[in-house]
């Protein structure tokens, strides 16, 4: 069970969490609509590049759709006082854990059996 100082640090860490990646999105709607893709006489190296780092801009976005949707989810889970029980094993995740990856869903030995499993 967590204390309320220490849901408050967790609270505290997704919500930033979720502003930054919300400031990101912005920044990132505004690189995809300044692109000139109508310029005549490109260099074709230099419009390789720029599709390349449009591309990784996108994987990026996509990303971090994916966890802000675990951020939510791990606010939701903090507000019904679930945030640090294993989805697994139902024991306690720990807070240490949780301060690493305010995400996750499973205690340690949880996710090396699935790591295990996976490989």
């Amino acid at each position: 069970m967590l204390t309320q100082e220490q849901k408050y640090t967790l609270r505290d860490r997704l919500h930033s969490e979720r502003r930054r990646i919300l400031a990101h999105a912005a920044d990132g709607l505004g690189f995809t609509m300044d692109r000139d893709r109508d310029r005549v006489g490109r260099d074709p190296m230099d419009e390789s590049a720029e599709e390349w780092l449009y591309a990784t801009e996108l994987r990026i976005h996509d990303r971090e759709k994916k966890l802000l949707t675990k951020i939510d989810e791990a606010l939701d889970r903090l507000d019904e006082d679930l945030i640090d029980e294993c989805e697994d094993c139902e024991e306690s995740i720990g807070f240490p854990r949780l301060c690493a990856r305010p995400v996750t869903t499973l205690c340690v030995e949880c996710k090396e059996r699935r790591e295990t499993d996976e490989a």
